[in-house]
């Protein structure tokens, strides 16, 4: 037998033995549909930050930051209501990767500028705005899914 046969058995048996290495995830495609519901989805974030102050609970992702007031002199819901709704949207936000639960924190319930967020976190401004994108677009599946956002003109 040949080296270079001999070095060709050795060098495919060890990589037979290697155990195969994780792949690299290609992004997800974004939805037409679902990038239509992106401001709907960020009203909703924002409602859950108010009603959960207005509770008296500090939004789940927050811990002790304090926030400017807001009056309002009707309210259209029940402190029942309010309650469902935040332990709901909580949950929903725990299906989000750490990353994309810690730019809605900034973004959509902070209510920092893009190029704040990208200052916080090291991230430059562009990845910012995509994966923000991307988390308001999975939070969207997540509402969709649960019913608590509705599809216009599906009543």
């Amino acid at each position: 037998m040949s080296a270079a046969l001999v070095v060709q058995c050795v060098q495919a048996k060890s990589a037979a033995q290697q155990p195969e290495q994780a792949k690299p995830v290609a992004p997800r495609e974004t939805a037409v549909e679902l990038a239509f519901y992106r401001k709907y989805t960020e009203g909703m974030l924002r409602r859950y930050m108010y009603r959960s102050m207005e509770i008296g609970r500090v939004p789940a992702l927050l811990g002790d930051f304090s926030f400017r007031g807001r009056a309002t002199h009707k309210n259209g819901y029940t402190f029942e209501d309010s309650v469902i709704f935040v332990h709901d949207v909580e949950r929903c936000l725990t299906k989000l990767n750490a990353v994309e639960r810690e730019l809605v924190k900034r973004l959509a319930l902070q209510e920092y500028t893009l190029a704040e967020t990208a200052a916080l976190t090291g991230m430059s401004i562009r990845t910012v705005g995509r994966r923000y994108s991307d988390a308001l677009d999975r939070m969207t599946e997540v509402f969709l899914r649960l019913k608590l956002m509705q599809v216009p003109g599906a009543c």
